[in-house]
């Protein structure tokens, strides 16, 4: 794990939040979203501009009327006029969203090893925390990895996982709930991260989604971040393997992906089938030991 130089850490005004996020020539999504009046309103600025003290003003009055402020967390392209993932320049920052006990989360990010000391910390409402860590040399693709392996390892919000994501901005008070909430960020370190730097636990169905992070045994994802179907597919062929039957492998992948697959049952028969090909090289004998023939002409007909 990277060492960090000593740093004091410091309050950030809304900003110095910004400058310390971006670049002055970065163009930032900024997000205003008034849940009150039903109003949501995106520009796309310099971080220069944002931060300079007429336009934080005019968003302290946005803010003072009920509207919530958040700032994109990579910059997006010169020419770009909205914040969809192809309008991405670089990814500079990953994240969480921490809206389930934050204050255990953030106690395992601060005591696993498996991250680096974040950069930035934001209260965001009372036990809700949000957390950013800067980077270098990521892809798109290695990012939002990341961000998924991160937010299954320390229970953050899996909405937060794609990198043109925007997060609160500190000094402006969240209205979510019923009490308004300033928020406040803290700055850690200056540390700049790259990959090898983070060792999540692999998305398993054979884990807890719990923090029970010091009695598990450390399953992580290999340098580069294997896709969640490639974990899965891992998976069953390591059940498999140790002698695991195939019909509780395919029911733990199903539990485990209930609720990001049309229809978990196929999606799990069809990844140990692939883990048990893979293994025997005989893709038939395979499928037909592994799912009984009248279960498995059902489901091919059914599907």
């Amino acid at each position: 794990m990277i060492q960090t130089n000593a740093f004091t850490r410091r309050l950030l005004s809304a900003s110095e939040y910004v400058l310390a996020l971006q670049r002055l020539e970065d163009r930032v999504a900024l997000l205003l979203r008034n849940r009150t009046r039903g109003q949501t309103m995106q520009r796309i600025l310099t971080a220069e501009v944002i931060a300079s003290p007429p336009f934080q003003e005019w968003l302290r009055e946005r803010c003072e009327t009920g509207a919530d402020v958040f700032l994109g967390m990579n910059p997006l392209r010169h020419n770009s006029c909205s914040r969809t993932k192809e309008c991405v320049l670089e990814i500079r920052h990953v994240y969480l969203d921490l809206d389930e006990d934050g204050p255990a989360s953030l106690r395992a990010i601060r005591m696993t090893g498996d991250v680096p000391v974040p950069n930035f910390v934001l209260d965001t409402s009372p036990e809700k925390n949000q957390v950013v860590w800067r980077v270098d040399g990521l892809d798109q693709a290695q990012a939002e990895s990341l961000l998924r392996s991160l937010a299954t390892r320390f229970r953050g919000d899996p909405a937060a996982t794609d990198i043109s994501r925007v997060l609160r901005i500190p000094g402006f008070r969240n209205w979510k709930y019923n009490e308004p909430f300033v928020v406040r960020a803290i700055q850690e370190t200056d540390q700049i991260y790259q990959l090898h730097d983070f060792a999540v636990h692999e998305d398993s169905p054979d884990r807890r989604r719990d923090l029970n992070e010091a009695q598990e045994p450390a399953r992580r994802i290999a340098p580069g971040h294997r896709s969640q179907s490639e974990a899965d597919w891992a998976y069953a062929k390591r059940a498999l393997a140790r002698g695991d039957d195939p019909q509780e492998v395919m029911r733990r992948i199903a539990d485990y992906r209930a609720q990001d697959k049309a229809d978990p049952q196929y999606y799990a028969h069809h990844t140990v089938v692939k883990a048990q090909a893979n293994m025997r090289g005989d893709r038939q004998s395979t499928a037909a030991s592994a799912i009984p023939e009248s279960q498995r002409v059902q489901e091919e007909i059914q599907h």
